[in-house]
């Protein structure tokens, strides 16, 4: 039997989106890798599924493309707003997630914003393996962490010549459940350049987390203003941490195409 699925992306960071609101499609961690494979399957930065619940408008739930899940993931969170208002004509909406509850709102222009919440820089939220400052973790570089329903960790830079160190700083013991690690070079106090290792998918076009994590990492840094606009590979997000502590995220969010797929044909 084929089982639909909507290929979406923000600002190229792209996603596989599962429908499981009539009925659960059973996706293991190894379907879901497989899917999420750019040669083998339908190919993608995260897989998303959709399911009911009394708590929100709909259940998100975030997978990595080597099938593990995530916390949070902000472009996804975008598209799945603008995915809901094709289909009920409302602006606003309520996304329930891993990291907690989302709300959201597509604009006049079709470009959405997702209060992403308050950003949580305690040490043991991050997680770290152990007690340290997040404004100054102990590894060369000297990068700022912080969780935004999925850990980030954020070096400050004047060129991307580390990038191919996201692998191995992933990685690191200092981060028990791994980490993205974003590469940042402030443009001035209201502009960075931002590219990110996704944490289990790598160098992505865009990440919206990860943005949100750098902007309150250069605030926190005094390198930033409260309201910033962030470059990445694939476009522009705007980052407001807010006077009530939480942090918007607005950006646009499309759709590719939608297709079908035989999921038995995928291993289990």
């Amino acid at each position: 039997m084929l089982t639909s699925f909507r290929k979406m992306h923000g600002l190229g960071n792209d996603f596989v989106i599962f429908d499981e609101r009539a009925n659960s499609l059973a996706l293991t961690p190894v379907r879901i890798a497989a899917l999420a494979h750019r040669r083998r399957g339908i190919g993608c930065d995260q897989l998303v599924t959709l399911s009911l619940t009394r708590e929100a408008d709909v259940l998100v739930r975030f997978f990595n493309p080597d099938g593990s899940e995530a916390g949070a993931c902000g472009n996804a969170s975008r598209c799945v707003a603008s995915l809901l208002w094709h289909e009920n004509g409302k602006r606003h909406s309520t996304l329930q997630t891993k990291a907690g509850l989302l709300s959201a709102y597509v604009g006049e222009y079709g470009e959405v914003t997702v209060d992403m919440g308050q950003p949580r820089e305690q040490w043991q939220d991050v997680p770290l393996a152990a007690e340290h400052d997040t404004l100054h973790l102990p590894l060369p570089g000297d990068p700022a962490a912080v969780s935004m329903g999925n850990p980030h960790a954020t070096f400050f830079v004047e060129d991307f010549s580390f990038l191919d160190q996201g692998h191995s700083l992933e990685h690191d013991p200092l981060f028990p459940e791994r980490a993205n690690i974003g590469f940042a070079r402030m443009e001035s106090r209201t502009k960075m350049r931002l590219k990110v290792h996704e944490r289990g998918t790598g160098v992505t076009e865009a990440c919206g987390s990860g943005a949100c994590a750098a902007v309150v990492n250069a605030v926190r840094r005094g390198l930033a203003e409260r309201t910033c606009q962030v470059e990445l590979d694939g476009g522009v997000l705007r980052i407001e941490w807010g006077s009530n502590n939480h942090v918007l995220m607005t950006g646009p969010a499309t759709v590719a195409f939608e297709g079908t797929v035989d999921l038995a044909a995928y291993p289990s």
